[in-house]
């Protein structure tokens, strides 16, 4: 973490730069997506770009912000992709957001857990996912780069549109399919875990 410390006004710029790219690049692609797995791979861009704000603190406060932000990350997209997984069955993946229509109909323990790993994800409090991008702002805030928080935030805003448009899809458009979903046991408990 401290080798390229004394080097810091060197390598901020380019830095500064790369995240605010990653962040638009990652939030614009993004809200072009049929496809949730296409969606949430351009999202990652954008929350790497979050990631390299909190690197770019320079400061103990701003990497653990950084760690945390990741592990945070980390934790909602392993139950995002689980969430397709187990709407998928023999024959069919779903893969599309046309998949998660109607899902609170189907099972609404599903959609409830759905609704806050996408919530977390857009960082709407109180999920884990706000107080993660909360930190990072935190962490670039008191370092005096109060225009790169403005610019995370307005770009955060574009990413929490495709996000709710899949909370839109699960509780206010007609399900595909009305049969009910079957889960695991074991798997639910995993889901509730990472929701």
């Amino acid at each position: 973490v401290e080798a390229l410390q004394p080097m810091m006004v060197h390598w901020s710029g380019m830095l500064m730069i790369l995240a605010v790219l990653s962040m638009a690049l990652g939030n614009i692609s993004a809200i072009a997506q049929t496809n949730i797995k296409r969606m949430l791979a351009y999202s990652s861009i954008a929350h790497i770009g979050f990631f390299l704000l909190g690197v770019l603190s320079g400061g103990l406060d701003g990497y653990s912000a950084a760690m945390f932000y990741i592990v945070i990350y980390v934790v909602m997209s392993l139950g995002a992709l689980g969430m397709i997984l187990m709407l998928s069955h023999e024959g069919y993946e779903a893969d599309t957001l046309d998949a998660f229509r109607g899902l609170n109909q189907r099972s609404p323990w599903l959609a409830f857990m759905m609704l806050l790993l996408m919530f977390s994800m857009a960082g709407i409090p109180p999920t884990a996912g706000f107080y993660a991008k909360l930190s990072v702002l935190e962490s670039i805030v008191v370092t005096g780069h109060i225009e790169l928080a403005v610019i995370a935030v307005l770009l955060s805003l574009i990413g929490a549109y495709y996000y709710l448009r899949i909370v839109k899809l699960m509780y206010f458009d007609a399900p595909e399919s009305h049969e009910p979903i079957r889960i695991q046991p074991d798997s639910g408990v995993l889901i509730s875990f990472n929701g």
